[in-house]
């Protein structure tokens, strides 16, 4: 018990340092601090079980945003977040928040108007960035914006195949479409290249971050996208994202479903 309340301790400490800290904006992905060795030496004792139990307690409070802001996996955690990334357990979280999305979206009455909107978020919503992380430690490694710029000019991102069924099944009961992704509009050739090679299409609207947006935190630049949609006449009747900061701040849809991702924070 005392080494479980120890290990709670050390990651209150660690989210109040975390919530001191800036992060820098410019950057697609936070940057990484390291743990304090006190944090390694207090989670020596723990067996295999114990240490399991730990990571998925903090997997479950990073779903449910209970740690914000947070910079990185822990590092006891790297094996954990690997193997749940990697295993039919991810996919089922995913497959089960576009069942529940598709479910709300059959059960609304359009208006027929062309004005009931959907948002999609892009990278680990529509489009899966594993391949990048299994080379980079699924979140553990100190993120290299310019190592990932590399990745996403391959255009080589798979679908995610629940959001692809969940995106057909939008565009089908007649939704406007939104992309709107943190990306930066220099990417948009890019990106657009990426979505159609993973068969996505017929998007109303592809959003990215223009150069005025630099700077500003993800929640408050797609808050204020999404204020020009309803500005606009849209009505937003779904959001999809893997970020809270893809769902929270104001002009918030309807409903929103949060997509898991346990490997980074983008406030």
């Amino acid at each position: 018990m005392n080494r479980v309340l120890g290990f709670l301790f050390l990651l209150g400490l660690s989210s109040i340092a975390f919530a001191e800290e800036k992060f820098d904006s410019h950057l697609p992905r936070p940057l990484i601090l390291e743990y304090p060795e006190t944090h390694e030496t207090q989670l020596k004792g723990l067996d295999y079980d114990e240490l399991q139990l730990q990571c998925s307690s903090w997997r479950f409070a990073v779903e449910a945003n209970n740690l914000n802001p947070w910079k990185t996996t822990p590092p006891e955690c790297a094996d954990y977040v690997k193997d749940y990334m990697t295993s039919k357990a991810y996919t089922f979280d995913l497959e089960r928040v576009s069942i529940e999305a598709g479910t709300y979206a059959r059960s609304l009455q359009l208006t027929g108007d062309g004005m009931d909107a959907w948002i999609f978020d892009i990278d680990e919503t529509l489009l899966s960035n594993l391949p990048y992380y299994t080379d980079h430690g699924f979140g553990l490694e100190v993120f290299d914006g310019r190592e990932f710029d590399k990745w996403v000019e391959k255009a080589a991102a798979p679908a995610i195949e629940s959001s692809s069924q969940l995106y057909k099944d939008v565009l089908g009961l007649g939704f406007k479409v939104f992309l709107l992704t943190g990306r930066s509009e220099k990417q948009r050739s890019v990106t657009v290249e990426n979505l159609r090679n993973a068969r996505f299409q017929d998007w109303d609207k592809l959003i990215l971050r223009a150069l005025e947006d630099h700077g500003k935190t993800a929640t408050l630049y797609k808050s204020e996208r999404r204020s020009e949609m309803v500005k606009e006449g849209y009505r937003i009747l779904g959001n999809s994202g893997d970020q809270w900061s893809d769902l929270l701040g104001y002009t918030i849809s309807n409903r929103s479903f949060k997509l898991p991702n346990p490997m980074y924070y983008i406030p």
